[in-house]
Parts: C-alpha cells; sequence; structure tokens
C-alpha cells in the first residue's frame, strides 16, 4: 500500500470516479480514479489536493482518494 499527493482534475458526482494528476508525475493524468462515499461531493473541486491511496502502485484501478484538503 502506498499513498500519494495528487490534484483534482475532474469529478464525476454521479459515479464517484475523479480524473487526477500525481504531485511530480508531470502531466500524466489518471482517469477513473474511485473516490470515497464519505467524501462530500461539493468538496470535490478541481484544483484541490487529494490524498489517494494506491493498493497496487501498478495498476491505477485499485487505487482509492480518501482525503480531500486546500
Amino acid at each position: 500500500m502506498n499513498l500519494k499527493k495528487a490534484i483534482l482534475r475532474n469529478f464525476n458526482a454521479e459515479n464517484y470516479l475523479a480524473t487526477i494528476d500525481i504531485v511530480g508525475s508531470g502531466k500524466v493524468y489518471l482517469e477513473g480514479i474511485a473516490v470515497a462515499r464519505n467524501l462530500p461531493a461539493d468538496e470535490m473541486i478541481e484544483g484541490r489536493s487529494l490524498v489517494v491511496v494506491f493498493f497496487d502502485e501498478h495498476n491505477a484501478k485499485e487505487a482509492v482518494i480518501v482525503a480531500v484538503y486546500s
């Protein structure tokens, strides 16, 4: 398990999936990243900082956004 800092680029409130930019990775975005359902949709604003847990850092589908902060 690995924690990463990311920036929110897009959020889909219907399916609770996000597009994120991992800090330090250049301009490579990860799409379809799960967002923990306990995070309010109105907090998911483009440009906010995120904490992402990667259970398998080679498979982005195994990641989940667990926190959002300014």
